[in-house]
């Protein structure tokens, strides 16, 4: 009876010492619905209750990452997305407040306007390059509004202050556009500034096709930040190819005729007819090689049969 009453108990889940307990408090002939009642006034639960109680070890997950279970593992040493498809972003703070303050005020909330564009597009690794000074107390000659924007981006290690001290009462400031542009060549990222940095194209070659080819330069409509949709021309990839690592080309279409159905050079029309769409957009070469190769397969034919009898 005993060793099928612990059986029956083992089953359940609950532990061997805690059923000996009961069974030794109640009798070895006790029913077995009142060791039930005698194991939970004691406190005792079964082993998958247990488990579900335990809070369980959440794993981080990359937001962009290529899997679901990649974990930590898509992550590099500064947190940045490694195996996501959007370029990493380094801001010129300065020259974003300075033009959204309209060259008067340093507006920190342009810089905001610009890390929330960015993060709603889904990038993850978004930096902010501001000299140190601009921590400090406002002056008159250089005001700063919404300074406490910059203690929050600092807070979620979006900001970065440039080095900046000062000797026998004389401020010596970093230079931190060669900050902006070491850190985003390192990190194969973007460059956004209107700041076209010739000095430091001057200084390393590599530079300078890095910020002829990643620089993103943008505008301000109404507090609202908007960077052009053809970063780098109008025969330049589109604004989401600029800003991803793996472009999507998109699909060649035909230009329409402007003249359209008044259009009076035939075959020789490089643009498209819709109302042709039956006729083949071919040059006169190519339709010439096309009738030749039509009218020599008779006569191979011929050729063919012949040898073969």
């Amino acid at each position: 009876v005993h060793q099928s009453k612990m059986d029956f108990f083992c089953k359940l889940g609950y532990g061997k010492q805690d059923i000996c307990k009961v069974l030794e408090n109640l009798g070895q002939e006790a029913l077995e619905d009142d060791v039930l009642k005698e194991l939970i006034r004691m406190g005792s639960k079964p082993q998958a209750l247990e488990n579900q109680a335990q809070p369980s070890q959440l794993k981080l997950v990359a937001r962009g990452s290529c899997s679901s279970t990649a974990g930590l593992e898509g992550l590099g040493e500064d947190g940045s997305d490694s195996c996501g498809s959007l370029r990493p972003i380094v801001i010129d703070g300065s020259n974003v407040a300075m033009s959204h303050g309209n060259k008067e005020v340093f507006s920190c909330w342009g810089i905001q306007l610009a890390v929330d564009w960015f993060r709603e597009r889904g990038h993850t690794y978004i930096k902010v390059f501001v000299p140190l000074w601009r921590k400090e107390h406002p002056r008159q000659d250089s005001p700063i509004a919404d300074q406490h924007i910059l203690e929050e981006l600092e807070k979620q290690s979006v900001l970065i202050y440039t080095p900046s001290r000062k000797v026998k009462g004389k401020r010596v400031v970093c230079y931190d556009d060669r900050y902006i542009v070491k850190v985003a060549y390192e990190k194969d990222g973007v460059i956004v500034s209107n700041d076209h940095y010739r000095d430091l194209q001057n200084e390393n070659p590599e530079w300078k096709w890095f910020i002829e080819q990643r620089l993103l330069m943008y505008s301000f409509v109404s507090n609202r930040f908007m960077p052009p949709d053809d970063p780098l021309g109008r025969h330049g990839p589109t604004l989401s190819n600029f800003l991803s690592k793996k472009p999507v080309l998109p699909e060649k279409k035909w230009q329409s005729c402007p003249y359209g159905k008044k259009c009076t050079y035939g075959n020789k029309c490089k643009f498209y007819h819709p109302e042709r769409h039956h006729q083949a957009q071919l040059s006169v070469a190519d339709e010439l090689r096309a009738k030749t190769k039509v009218l020599l397969a008779p006569g191979k034919a011929e050729e063919r049969c012949q040898c073969s009898r």
